[in-house]
């Protein structure tokens, strides 16, 4: 497999459009620099979670063209693309067929109906929905408060709930007197009454019969009877819009057409690697905790790959576990390439302690057990902390959340709670006191360890934390410290920068020199601050020596013919 270094941008990150970061990568300072490229999924037709939410995998106009694919694959630049095995949108034509025809739809199961799965396993509620009991749901690992339900309105007017493991909003439609008028057969004013606080509590989030029911409300409402309430509910409801990522129902055939069709336009597209995201939801039983269930996660992996297999596809699971949960390896075992989600925090804490243990630990477990990773500093997505439970002490991971929210970054704690850390959203650049020094040894270390390495188009640029893009974002905007658009002209100054160049001359070493090659020999050594790595293939021999210290590192080569040098 090519092994070589990897970009990871969305496909506005560079310059506004794929088309701009294909031109950017025939500049003469990128060439060789980069073999393959990962395009996070606003590639696609997407509504929510920059690009999580897919409507439907045809290309973004205003972002990607087939013309800016065939440049990459001109330059022998291979494509990493997602696949949300897990959800898709409420706007996907699926869904909204539903919406449209109810129980007729083509499509009523391949989503999952929410009291279909929990029949016999609860009770029913007022609001329509089953409350699983208890002894179902003890286990179940929820990733918001309250059950994952969105509720949606059939054409016969009936509300239906499906599941709804992710993100969610309900908006109605603005309404007038004369649509009161109209639905309800009530007089002008205490229509334009009526609409204006209607507007102004839906906005607020509260229902429409909640509104027409609330005692602060009486002195609009007393005048309605139950019939003209009914048909003013009904008015509003018609009017309701949903977004959303709703969970798609694997027992659906449909669901497996879908899936194949879905990975052999990928492959068109020159994809090679598809990252499954959350693919670990989606088997669900009554009574499982519905995250890496088993045997369900793994049988749904092999028929994902039988299919992967047919358009010679790779594919890469997503997952965050600790790692006293051994996930990555359970992944490795079974034949997949697994994502070294431990490595960002591990080199962070080496460079801040001085020591190389963990590191090198690490980097050894991954060479004697034979694990094919995909590694990383920066991401789209922050830095990983749950994942380091078990590889680290819990005073060390402290130390390096603490280390890095003094440095400006924002933890992210699991499903809000306040002791589940999960992840600090910061620049890498950022995260290591934004020293040119430790960027670099951070970058030599993460090529020289084993795997495929993902350069994150801001980590290579030196990105900053992105203040005022978490302020422009609002509630919840923390990621976006670490997904600042770059201009064409900002690039261009950037490669002037040492920091920037020097990463250019490695990551090319990394992606040219013979001794990086996927049956490469590869030996670590840690004493104390000092680490060396050396990796040997056919006769050729690439070295790297660090002090954790002093941020002071050597990288050199050896030909066959004994010839060496200092890169």
């Amino acid at each position: 497999m090519n092994i070589g270094p990897m970009l990871n941008v969305y496909p506005d990150s560079m310059g506004g459009t794929l088309d701009d970061i294909a031109a950017f990568l025939q500049k003469t300072e990128m060439k060789d620099v980069f073999s393959s490229c990962y395009i996070l999924p606003s590639i696609f037709h997407t509504d929510l979670d920059r690009g999580f939410s897919v409507i439907d995998y045809s290309l973004n106009k205003m972002l990607a063209s087939r013309e800016a694919l065939g440049q990459l694959e001109g330059l022998g630049i291979d494509l990493k693309l997602d696949f949300i095995l897990n959800h898709a949108s409420v706007l996907s034509g699926q869904f909204q067929d539903i919406l449209k025809n109810g129980d007729k739809s083509k499509y009523r199961d391949f989503f999952i109906d929410w009291n279909k799965f929990w029949d016999g396993c609860g009770r029913m509620t007022e609001e329509g929905y089953i409350r699983p009991d208890p002894e179902y749901i003890k286990d179940m690992f929820f990733r918001k408060p309250g059950l994952p339900i969105l509720m949606v309105r059939f054409p016969d007017g009936r509300n239906v709930p499906y599941w709804n493991t992710f993100y969610q909003k309900v908006t109605y439609r603005m309404v007038d007197a004369q649509d009161l008028m109209q639905a309800a057969g009530l007089q002008y004013t205490e229509s334009e009454m009526l609409a204006e606080l209607l507007n102004r509590q839906t906005t607020e989030g509260k229902e429409p019969s909640e509104i027409l029911t609330a005692e602060e409300n009486s002195r609009v409402t007393r005048f309605l009877s139950g019939e003209e309430k009914e048909k003013i509910v009904s008015c509003m409801e018609r009017g309701k819009h949903y977004l959303g990522q709703m969970d798609l129902n694997i027992k659906s055939p449909l669901v497996w057409e879908f899936y194949d069709d879905t990975l052999k336009k990928l492959a068109e597209y020159g994809a090679r690697i598809v990252r499954l995201d959350a693919f670990a939801y989606a088997p669900k039983e009554p009574g499982e905790k519905n995250f890496l269930n088993e045997p369900g996660t793994w049988e749904l992996l092999e028929r994902i790959r039988e299919l992967a297999d047919k358009y010679n596809l790779t594919l890469l699971p997503e997952i965050h576990a600790g790692y006293g949960e051994k996930n990555y390896e359970q992944i490795a075992e079974k034949g997949y390439m697994t994502y070294d989600f431990f490595l960002p925090g591990l080199i962070i804490d080496a460079l801040e302690s001085g020591d190389g243990s963990h590191l090198a630990a690490w980097a050894q477990e991954l060479i004697e057990k034979g694990i094919h990773t995909v590694n990383m500093l920066g991401c789209h997505d922050g830095i990983p902390l749950l994942d380091l439970k078990g590889l680290l002490s819990e005073e060390r991971i402290r130390n390096l959340i603490d280390t890095i929210v003094g440095r400006g970054g924002y933890i992210k704690d699991l499903h809000g709670q306040k002791n589940m850390y999960y992840q600090v959203n910061a620049t890498y650049y950022s995260a290591l006191g934004e020293s040119d020094d430790r960027m670099l040894l951070a970058r030599a270390l993460q090529l020289f360890m084993p795997g495929k390495p993902q350069i994150w188009y801001l980590d290579l640029f030196a990105g900053k934390n992105d203040y005022e893009a978490v302020k422009r974002a609002g509630a919840g905007g923390h990621k976006e410290i670490n997904r600042t658009n770059l201009t064409t002209e900002q690039m261009k100054t950037s490669l002037k920068k040492p920091v920037v160049a020097r990463q250019l001359e490695m990551l090319r070493f990394r992606n040219t020199f013979p001794a990086f090659a996927e049956d490469s020999s590869i030996t670590v050594n840690a004493d104390g601050n000092r680490m060396e790595f050396v990796w040997e293939n056919a006769g050729y021999e690439a070295k790297l020596t660090a002090d954790l210290k002093t941020s002071g590192y050597v990288i050199t080569e050896c030909t066959p013919d004994g010839r060496t040098g200092i890169v």
